[in-house]
């Protein structure tokens, strides 16, 4: 059975997901890389974006884990691109040029109607104007019996949190104190929204991974 995932989400020690002042020269905020670098020296970051030939271990086992069984993807119009309000023109096609690391549908949602993209490698990106519901229900569709990765950002997690629609949380928590920018736990009560802490596993980077799930 399909699920909703989210996997390999990179927060602070104090519980943000992106820095301050985003832009589109700093997408994740200020400061805002400094959490994932647990992830940029992994064999799989290494074979997706770098030159390198990247590290085996605990984070790049996560990392893997990250990508496997996964049919389809939602992400938020911001993660997407720094285009706000309706769209101008169809030029912006996303962070990750012609092919994108997903190689699957990816519902997008948006205020804003804009036609399917298909981009290299499979990946195809589908705008949804009809709410988190509607996305979540099309992207199972898509996925058939493999599952839904939540991508991001952090406001698009918060509210499939809010209602309860996630199944399982990966959050990697690095040691980076970022004091403002976008929190992703703040004012949710996750144990009244059922959820319970499953496991953890620190690793020599000294991030820590650590697995939410439903009950």
């Amino acid at each position: 059975m399909s699920r909703l995932v989210v996997r390999a989400f990179s927060i602070s020690i104090d519980g943000f997901g992106a820095g301050p002042d985003q832009s589109l020269d700093n997408p994740l905020g200020v400061g805002g890389p400094e959490i994932f670098s647990w992830f940029f020296h992994t064999r799989t970051f290494q074979k997706m974006y770098g030159d390198g030939e990247g590290e085996t271990g605990t984070d790049n086992d996560f990392a893997v884990r990250s990508f496997e069984n996964i049919g389809a993807w939602i992400m938020g119009r911001n993660m997407f691109g720094p285009v706000r309000g309706p769209w101008p023109d169809e030029s912006w096609r996303g962070w990750w040029g012609e092919e994108p690391p997903y190689h699957t549908p990816v519902f997008v949602l948006t205020h804003h109607a804009r036609a399917p993209l298909k981009m290299q490698g499979g990946t195809e990106f589908r705008f949804i104007t009809d709410g988190i519901e509607s996305a979540l229900a099309q992207a199972k569709k898509a996925a058939g019996e493999k599952d839904v990765r939540l991508g991001g950002g952090v406001s698009t997690i918060r509210q499939y949190l809010s209602a309860s629609l996630i199944d399982e949380l990966h959050v990697a928590m690095s040691p980076v104190v970022f004091g403002r920018g976008e929190n992703l736990f703040a004012g949710l009560d996750l144990r009244a929204l059922g959820y319970e802490y499953a496991s953890h596993t620190p690793t020599s980077r000294t991030v820590a991974h650590l697995i939410i799930r439903k009950r």
